[in-house]
């Protein structure tokens, strides 16, 4: 006759099969955890010793620490993953997760973000900063995330000026027959256009030696990019228009921001707006050091204490792009208004 099993192995067996159980569910748990964290590729063009560059690497810290390494952001800086608009284009689409553009190359995608680049539309950096942290800035993120593009926080880019290897810049008229290097954008070449000279859109990593070869005779950008990149070496005269002031968005692809809980959109958002902060107080110390190291260098300097000139000159820009866009007027307005 079959032995029956004794009471001890009856409780062993239970032990063994309980601890299991145990162990089991113990490992599920981590596969579940390690399945639900995430690492999202970022696209930079800027150095690591840029002011963007050190706020992106701080909005990546602030992710693994608030997100307990659920979220973790790899950033891949100096352009190595190619060039703004192949990137913008790639977030869009969810190639990368995340990236740190100039709204330039976004105006011709998302409208909305367009009317920052209409020339002289802001007074001043100030301005800006508080039409875009308002409802302004909350209607271009509206109109950008139609298109694939979150905009988490708002950067500062500085005032754009004129700067050639010819003369200086006082007027409309000293562009007349310069071929200037702009960001593709049509709002820039008519801009370019309405004072006479040729707009040449290109990609930036091309300008240095087109400026060096005469490709092209000039540009225009903010201090620490002409200072950062070298154009001061072969483009020495620097005029201060501050025809536009162009902000930077840090993005993010929208399918992967609508995926997240609230309280991470919540956590992610307030992360990049941390580093949008540190960003600008960088940037405000750059410019300044940017500035002083050209300006040492030899570069020629001229301020343009009346810039009426250049705004009249930008009337048929306003024109052309409000007639093609009449349900942006209000928006325009709008940034013109905000005090």
């Amino acid at each position: 006759m079959q032995a029956r099993p004794t009471v001890n192995f009856v409780v062993n067996f239970v032990k063994s099969v309980s601890r299991n159980v145990c162990i089991g569910s113990v490992l599920a748990m981590a596969v579940s955890a390690s399945a639900q964290a995430v690492e999202w590729k970022g696209w930079n063009i800027h150095k690591p010793d840029y002011p963007n560059t050190v706020a992106l690497d701080k909005f990546a810290e602030l992710l693994d620490e608030r997100s307990n390494g659920e979220i973790t952001l790899k950033l891949f800086h100096s352009g190595v993953l190619g060039n703004q608009p192949d990137a913008i284009e790639q977030v869009r689409i969810g190639g990368l997760a995340v990236g740190n553009f100039n709204l330039g190359p976004i105006g011709p995608i998302a409208p909305e973000a367009n009317v920052v680049s209409l020339p002289f539309i802001f007074k001043d950096i100030g301005h800006m900063h508080r039409a875009l942290d308002g409802e302004a800035g909350a209607q271009i993120s509206a109109g950008m995330a139609k298109k694939g593009l979150v905009a988490l926080a708002w950067y500062d880019a500085g005032a754009r000026s004129f700067y050639n290897s010819k003369k200086p810049v006082t007027s409309p008229a000293d562009i007349e027959g310069m071929k200037v290097r702009v960001m593709s954008n049509d709002l820039y070449s008519g801009m370019i256009s309405a004072m006479g000279g040729n707009p040449s859109p290109m990609a930036f990593a091309e300008v240095f030696q087109s400026l060096k070869t005469g490709v092209v005779d000039g540009a225009e950008n903010n201090w620490p990019s002409y200072e950062s990149t070298g154009h001061f070496e072969v483009a020495g005269f620097y005029s201060n228009s501050q025809h536009l002031i162009i902000p930077e968005c840090v993005c993010i692809n929208a399918d992967i921001f609508n995926e997240l809980s609230a309280e991470d959109q919540e956590m992610v958002t307030a992360a990049a707006r941390e580093s949008a902060d540190l960003q600008r107080e960088l940037w405000e110390q750059r410019e300044i050091s940017s500035r002083d190291k050209v300006v040492a260098a030899g570069v020629q300097f001229n301020e343009i204490p009346d810039k009426s000139e250049f705004q009249a000159a930008m009337q048929p820009v306003y024109d052309k792009y409000l007639a093609a866009n009449p349900d942006l007027v209000p928006l325009v307005e709008l940034i013109q208004n905000t005090d």
